[in-house]
C-alpha cells in the first residue's frame, strides 16, 4: 500500500485547516497517512524517501520567507532525489504584504528541481481558506490518490 506524508506548519490555524481537508480526503480514499507538524515532530529530509506521496503546507512569513520552523528542513532538501514521488504544496499568505505566497512557491520549485512529480495546483489562500479553497485541497488529495493507484 502507498504511504502518504502530510507535513505542515501553521501559525494562525489557516494552513492547518487546509492540511485537515487534505487529510480527511486521503482518509476517505483509504490512503495510509502519516501526519507531522514541523514545530512538533522532528523530521529529517531523508525520511521523505519512505513515502510515495508528500504534501507540504507552509504559510508565508512576512518578508516572503519560509517559516522559521521550516528553514532547516528547506535548506537540507538540496541533496535529495525525489524522482517518482508525488508532491503537493499548499499554504496561507497575507495579501497585505508585498511578498504573497512565496514560501509555497519556494517549496514547490525546490521539490520540482529534486525530480518530484508535482501536483500542478499549488494552493495559496489569502488568510483563512474559504469553502471553495478547501474543495481545491480535497481535489489535490484525490488527484494524488488517482496517480498512486495508476502507478
Amino acid at each position: 500500500m502507498s504511504k502518504t506524508l502530510v507535513l505542515y506548519t501553521s501559525l494562525t490555524g489557516n494552513t492547518e485547516m487546509m492540511a485537515q481537508a487534505i487529510i480527511d480526503q486521503l482518509e476517505t480514499n483509504r490512503c495510509e497517512i502519516v501526519v507531522k507538524e514541523f514545530d512538533n515532530d522532528p523530521i529529517d529530509v531523508q525520511e521523505l524517501s519512505k513515502y510515495d506521496a508528500i504534501f507540504i503546507g507552509v504559510y508565508t512569513w512576512a518578508a516572503g520567507d519560509v517559516p522559521l520552523d521550516v528553514e532547516d528542513f528547506y535548506d537540507d532538501l538540496y541533496n535529495l532525489d525525489l524522482t517518482g514521488k508525488i508532491c503537493g504544496v499548499f499554504g496561507s499568505a497575507d495579501s497585505s504584504y508585498e511578498e504573497y505566497g512565496t514560501a509555497v512557491d519556494m517549496i514547490y520549485e525546490q521539490l520540482e528541481e529534486l525530480g518530484a512529480t508535482m501536483l500542478e495546483d499549488r494552493i495559496i489562500v489569502d488568510l483563512e481558506p474559504n469553502s471553495e479553497e478547501l474543495k481545491r485541497c480535497r481535489r489535490l488529495a484525490d488527484t494524488a490518490c488517482d496517480m498512486l493507484v495508476k502507478g
